[in-house]
C-alpha cells in the first residue's frame, strides 16, 4: 500500500482518567518517530469542538518535559469535551466545515481518544469521509474508568481508578476500626450501567479491610433486602461498610437517584446522591448511625495512585493506534486482548467502530454472588494484574508536577 502522508491530528473525550494523557503521550511519541509519514502533530483542543473552531496546538517535540509530564499528569491535558454530532443524512453542517478543515490542514490521521460516546462520533466522521471519497485513517483510541467498552478485554483508565477505590476504601474501613461501636458507612462509586470500578472494592475486603456489602447496577435493587443485609452485618459486627455504584436502579430500571433532571448531549442523566439517599434511609428508618462518603472525580483524577501497568497499556494503545493508521487501518478502536492471566500478558488488536459505538459491557453474572450483595473471587483473576506497579509521581518541593502543553502555542481562525 502507498504510504498517505499528511498531518495527524489527535483529541480528547469524554470524562478524564488518570491516564488518558499517557495515551496522549503514546500517540505523539509514535507519530514524532515517523516523521516521513506524519508531517506534522496537531492536538485539537477541548476534543471535536477544536476541531470544528479550528483550534489547535502544534506538537514542538522540542518540549520533552512537558511530553514526559503527560504520563503522570490526570484529566485532560488538552481538554475534553461531550458534543454529540448528528447523522449527517440530517446535518452535515459539522461534518462539511471539519472535511475543510481535514483538506486545510492535509489531515489524514485523525485519532480520538475516548470511551462509548466517543467511539460514535468517531464511526460518524469515519462514515463521512468516506462517503464523500476523502482519504483519511480514522482510529478509536479507547479510555474509560467504567471499564465497559466491548471487545476489549479492559480499557486504560479503569485499572488506576480501581486501584485508588481499592487503597481508598482499605484507608476507610482500618478508620472505622478506631470505636468498638461504629457506624454504618457507605461509599458512592462512579458506575451507571457497568459495576466494573465498585467491584474492585472486594480486592479490600480480601485483603481483610473493605466492605461488608457490594451492590452493582447490574442487579435490580430493593431497598427492603438492603435493610435486611445491613442489619444482619450490623448486628454482628457493630458496624458495616457499603460500597454502591451510583446508577442503582429497581427492577423497572429506574435509577434510586438522579442529582439533577439534566442530560448531557448523549442524553445521559447526571447521577449521583445515593449514598446520600441509602443513608437517610438507614438513619430514619432503621435508627443506626451511618455517614455516606462519595468519591466522586477523585477516583478518576488520583495520578499520585496510577498503576503502572494502566500507564503502560495506555501508552502502548496510542502507539498502536498510530501505527494501525499507517498500515492503512481506518474505522477501527484499538483493543487489548488478553492473552493470559499467570503470567499476565496481551496483545493489541482492533474492532470495526461500529461494532462498538454507544454499546456497553457489564460485569458477568458468574463474577457476582447468588445473593447479588457482593463478588465472586472469579473477578479478582481479571483485576488483579491491571493494579500491578506504581508510577512515582514527579514531585517538586512536595508538589506533583504536571504537563502544561494545554498552553501551547494555539491556531486558528
Amino acid at each position: 500500500m502507498e504510504k498517505l502522508k499528511g498531518k495527524l491530528l489527535y483529541g480528547q473525550s469524554g470524562g478524564p482518567t488518570s491516564v488518558i494523557n499517557s495515551s496522549a503521550y503514546g500517540v505523539i511519541k509514535e507519530a514524532l518517530e515517523n516523521q516521513d509519514i506524519i508531517e506534522e502533530c496537531l492536538v485539537m483542543k477541548h476534543g471535536i469542538q477544536g476541531a470544528l473552531n479550528e483550534d489547535f496546538i502544534f506538537i514542538n517535540k522540542q518540549d520533552e518535559e512537558n511530553i514526559e509530564l503527560l504520563k503522570h499528569s490526570p484529566g485532560s491535558a488538552f481538554g475534553s469535551v461531550r458534543y454529540k454530532m448528528e447523522d449527517y443524512n440530517d446535518d452535515d453542517t459539522d461534518y462539511v466545515r471539519l472535511l475543510y478543515i481535514f483538506q486545510k490542514y492535509n489531515i489524514r490521521y485523525f485519532l480520538y481518544n475516548g470511551g462509548n460516546d466517543s467511539m460514535d462520533t468517531c464511526d460518524r466522521i469515519s462514515e463521512y469521509m468516506k462517503h464523500v471519497g476523502y482519504d483519511v485513517r480514522i482510529i478509536g483510541v479507547p479510555k474509560t474508568i467504567d471499564n465497559d467498552l466491548p471487545f476489549t478485554d479492559h480499557t486504560p483508565g479503569y485499572g488506576s481508578a480501581a486501584k485508588f477505590i481499592i487503597n481508598t476504601i482499605m484507608e476507610v474501613s482500618y478508620d472505622m476500626l478506631a470505636y468498638p461501636k461504629g457506624k454504618v458507612t457507605i461509599v458512592e462509586i462512579m458506575g451507571r450501567h457497568a459495576g466494573w470500578l465498585t467491584a474492585a472494592a472486594y480486592v479490600a475486603t480480601k485483603n481483610g479491610y473493605g466492605p461488608d456489602l457490594i451492590y452493582l447496577p447490574e442487579v435490580p435493587f430493593s431497598i427492603e433486602k438492603f435493610k435486611k443485609d445491613v442489619r444482619k452485618v450490623y448486628d454482628k459486627k457493630q458496624q458495616c461498610l457499603v460500597a454502591v455504584s451510583e446508577g442503582l436502579s429497581n427492577k423497572e430500571g429506574v435509577f434510586l437517584s438522579s442529582s439533577s433532571a439534566l442530560k448531557d448531549a448523549f442524553g445521559h442523566f447526571q447521577l449521583g446522591g445515593v449514598s446520600s439517599k441509602l443513608a437517610q434511609i438507614i438513619n430514619n428508618e432503621m435508627r443506626i448511625s451511618s455517614r455516606n462518603i462519595e468519591l466522586g472525580t477523585t477516583q478518576r483524577s488520583a495520578a499520585h495512585l496510577q498503576s503502572l501497568t494502566d500507564v503502560n497499556e495506555a501508552i502502548m494503545v496510542g502507539k498502536a493506534a498510530v501505527k494501525f493508521a499507517i498500515k492503512g487501518e481506518s474505522g477501527v478502536m484499538v483493543t487489548i486482548d488478553r492473552v493470559s492471566s499467570s503470567p499476565y500478558k496481551v496483545k493489541f488488536g482492533k474492532q470495526p467502530l461500529s461494532m462498538i459505538a454507544n454499546k456497553e459491557k457489564t460485569m458477568p453474572v458468574s463474577m457476582i454472588n447468588k445473593e447479588g450483595n457482593g463478588i465472586t473471587d472469579e473477578f479478582l483473576t481479571y483485576i488483579m494484574p491491571l493494579i500491578q506497579g506504581e508510577n512515582t509521581p514527579k514531585y517538586k518541593n512536595g508538589v506533583q508536577q504536571f504537563s502544561k502543553m494545554k498552553n501551547g502555542i494555539s491556531k486558528g481562525n
